[in-house]
């Protein structure tokens, strides 16, 4: 089968497009026929070999969190979707090629293209965790750095729907569409605790770090001092402040009903995530590059 692979850490250099092996679904496993991977910051994060801690890498390594796709094979006793289904969710074995081996997973609504469906996993668990490790309420008011990224824009629909103020920090490009989805939006740079100080009057309760820009600092000083209600899935110096790095363990459950809810809530209209570019197989490397230059509002993803 076509994937990329790589073999050792570095920049997007070290991806190769070629073929590997198709993986074999052991007992209680589902493959899946790839068609849309979404990709996402970690992506590169673990290709420099930077979040170790957190996500071990094997060699060779297939990268890739999220997919949609249709079910090819079943192991032995795999349970739920049959051959044929379109599904999406998350793989165990890296959704940068042709099929791969299915971690938890949702059947795709027929209304929600692949596309759309890929860009929803990562942006959609990682959303809904850290809101719950904050403990959000409504009425609170939740700092959001990244406001505008993938995982940014699902945390501000899902903190807004809460009955939460959310301050979204971004660049000014993105403003309008900020406040299109709810969100109070401030400029990122210097200055940046003057101008959240001013839109946020009453003080602020929680902070989600989805940017990882040296932003913890200036958090805990907005916090009053304290650590206490600051999460971050960018930063992974995170410790030397005090403050948690959030790097998932969903329960398989509670994260494949979260699946299907936020599949549902996209085919209403009512949780956005748009897709801005696409691209072959071929271009991951391409694809990875404009992820790690940030500024991107939406998902890339990459159509096999």
């Amino acid at each position: 089968m076509r994937a990329i692979t790589y073999t050792e850490f570095g920049g997007p250099d070290v991806l190769t497009y070629g073929h590997t092996d198709i993986p074999e679904p052991a007992p209680g496993e589902i493959r899946v026929k790839v068609v849309a991977v979404g990709v996402n910051p970690l992506d590169y994060k673990r290709r420099y070999g930077w979040v170790e801690q957190h996500f071990p890498t094997t060699f060779p390594a297939v990268p890739g969190l999220e997919f949609a796709g249709i079910v090819d094979a079943l192991g032995e006793g795999a349970s739920g979707p049959a051959v044929g289904d379109e599904v999406f969710g998350w793989t165990r074995t890296g959704a940068y090629a042709e099929y791969a081996i299915a971690g938890d997973l949702a059947r795709k609504p027929a209304e929600l293209s692949f596309a759309a469906a890929a860009a929803l996993p990562v942006a959609g668990e990682t959303a809904q965790r850290v809101l719950g490790e904050l403990a959000l309420k409504e009425g609170e008011t939740l700092l959001l750095h990244g406001a505008a990224g993938a995982v940014g824009q699902v945390a501000v629909q899902l903190a807004v729907a809460l009955g939460a103020t959310v301050i979204g920090t971004a660049s000014p490009a993105n403003h309008d569409f900020l406040r299109a989805l709810g969100a109070v939006p401030v400029a990122y740079g210097d200055g940046l605790a003057d101008r959240v100080r001013a839109a946020a009057p009453q003080g602020i309760d929680a902070v989600f770090d989805a940017a990882g820009q040296n932003v913890l600092p200036l958090s805990v000083e907005l916090r009053g001092g304290t650590a206490e209600r600051i999460v971050t899935i960018a930063d992974t110096n995170a410790a030397a402040h005090g403050v948690p790095f959030s790097a998932g363990g969903t329960p398989p459950e509670e994260a494949r009903a979260g699946l299907a809810a936020h599949a549902r809530l996209a085919v209403e209209g009512r949780l956005t995530v748009p897709v801005v570019a696409t691209f072959p197989l071929a271009d991951a490397a391409r694809a990875q590059e404009l992820s790690e230059a940030g500024h991107v509002r939406g998902k890339l993803i990459i159509e096999i």
